[in-house]
């Protein structure tokens, strides 16, 4: 689909409902369109050209929906999460290298500080709460220098995100407007959104999940979005009474908290008929999807997607076709085939699952050996590997048979083991350190990390953790920390983490 944000969004009825919020008015395509110019010529006023790189760290909510929709119009946006410690901030500000850093104007916390360290300009976000739905104003320094006015093309970057590898950095994935355009169609189609579907967003808007499946997969249909201000499990069922959409995307966690409180709520999910659910970011268990259907008397369709691929990869199909529990559905945009785990070439059973298509990045930013690893040509296609292995059914349903790779999946969250090392490294008391996965009930892995503490160290499992917790968003600070005498070793004498968790009695 070589296609740009700008020409689906132009193209919508002005008068269809876009964006929407709890206790806001709804704004209209035509809103979006008005906003989206605005933008355009405050951005240009304040130096920042199409290829500019702007990281922007908004509450999830309207404001930071459309923050993307327009911003990317006009330049390269970096959603960051909002969680994330000044030295986090630190790195991907610098990392991106960031010519702006948005957030809204009464914000004073970390990563003001750390644009103000690396002297990056800052562009507040005014909000009013009595204007409509992701409406504001933009506040910033004024630029006398002249800047091109171009509009993106298909090629352009609208979007870049970090994703952890198996090295300590984490690396950078460009996504172009083609590959936005692209995934958002894929997602259209297999879920048939039209006008008439209403998305209520309770999916972080600095993921890959909430950004394309909630929000652009709506937008390239000309639906709506109600834009929650984050997850929360108590307000979910309020939330639904007040949006009454046709649809929501979760992760398997929120789901399960959605179903423990649903017994209380029968009424509310009996006046709001959902057309469908989905799940995707990380496997649902067959329990719950069963579940879940049964409570809400509606089909859950469980995609597998990831941000190399600008989300969706597979989908199970809507109804009349078969949902196969335990499956993460068919091909749902890009080919999907199964390579050989060493070797470049395609091959029949179990192996790697590798994708091709106008949705997949053109590839990591300035990492040459990550780009070797994860691409290949094969009979004229280029190939990307995902590092998870599989299999297909003879329907052409694709099961997922474990990961590849050593990615730790904390409910969709991914961590690079190598980063959690090197924080814990910088203790003084720690001599040696390999974080690792433990099974988790809920959410499938949780982050742990075995330890040897340098002689004489009186140092604490809690300790430790506070440490962490001042270095490192919190969802990556191992909950689980043993510290022993010595780490079991493989046979070449390396720290092996696979397995791991087994060797020291934690699965």
């Amino acid at each position: 689909m070589n296609k740009t944000i700008n020409e689906i969004v132009n193209k919508k009825n002005n008068d269809l409902k876009a964006l929407g919020a709890p206790d806001r008015q709804w704004s209209t395509y035509g809103d979006l369109k008005k906003l989206t110019a605005y933008v355009s010529s405050r951005l240009r006023s304040y130096g920042i050209a199409v290829a500019d790189r702007v990281a922007i760290v908004l509450p999830n909510g309207p404001e930071m929906a459309s923050a993307f929709i327009t911003m990317a119009q006009s330049c390269t946006t970096a959603p960051l999460n909002p969680n994330y410690r000044e030295e986090e901030y630190l790195f991907y500000l610098k990392d991106l290298n960031a010519k702006a850093l948005v957030v809204l104007q009464d914000y004073n916390g970390p990563a003001l500080a750390a644009a103000n360290h690396l002297n990056i300009s800052v562009i507040k976000v005014s909000v009013n709460p009595e204007h409509l739905a992701g409406e504001f104003e933009l506040l910033g320094e004024i630029h006398n220098s002249v800047i091109s006015q171009r509009l993106p093309t298909p090629q352009d970057v609208a979007l870049i995100l970090h994703t952890s590898g198996t090295t300590s950095k984490p690396k950078i994935v460009p996504l172009l407007h083609s590959n936005i355009v692209s995934s958002a169609e894929n997602i259209k189609s297999s879920l048939s959104l039209s006008e008439d579907d209403l998305c209520m967003n309770i999916m972080p808007l600095f993921h890959i999940h909430g950004l394309i499946a909630a929000l652009s997969a709506s937008i390239a249909a000309g639906g709506s979005v109600w834009c929650s201000p984050g997850f929360d499990a108590l307000k979910f069922f309020r939330w639904l009474d007040d949006a009454s959409p046709s649809w929501f995307t979760a992760v398997p966690t929120m789901h399960q908290a959605i179903l423990a409180r649903s017994k209380r709520n029968k009424d509310t999910i009996e006046k709001n008929k959902l057309r469908f659910l989905r799940s995707s970011s990380a496997s649902l268990p067959s329990q719950v999807m069963k579940e879940l259907e049964r409570v809400f008397s509606a089909p859950i369709i469980e995609g597998y997607g990831m941000t190399e691929a600008t989300h969706q990869m597979a989908s199970n199909p809507l109804p009349p076709l078969v949902q196969k529990p335990g499956s993460v559905g068919r091909e749902a945009g890009p080919k999907i085939r199964i390579a050989h785990e060493l070797e470049n070439h395609l091959i029949d059973g179990t192996g790697e699952v590798v994708i091709s298509g106008p949705n997949v990045t053109p590839g990591y930013e300035n990492n040459f050996e990550a780009n070797k690893k994860s691409f290949f040509y094969f009979e004229g296609e280029r190939w990307f590997r995902t590092g998870d292995q599989g299999a297909f059914d003879r329907d052409g349903y694709l099961s997922l048979t474990g990961r590849l790779k050593e990615i730790i999946n904390r409910g969709g969250e991914k961590i690079s083991p190598l980063e959690v090392d090197e924080v814990l490294m910088d203790h003084p008391s720690v001599a040696q350190v390999v974080t690792f996965a433990v099974p988790h009930e809920k959410l499938g892995e949780d982050v742990a990390a075995a330890l040897v503490l340098e002689e004489g160290s009186e140092v604490t499992e809690n300790d430790l953790r506070a440490f962490a917790s001042d270095r490192m968003v919190e969802f990556k600070v191992p909950k689980q920390i043993v510290i022993l005498s010595e780490i079991p070793k493989g046979a070449t004498g390396k720290l092996q983490r696979i397995g791991l968790a087994k060797k020291l009695g934690l699965a």
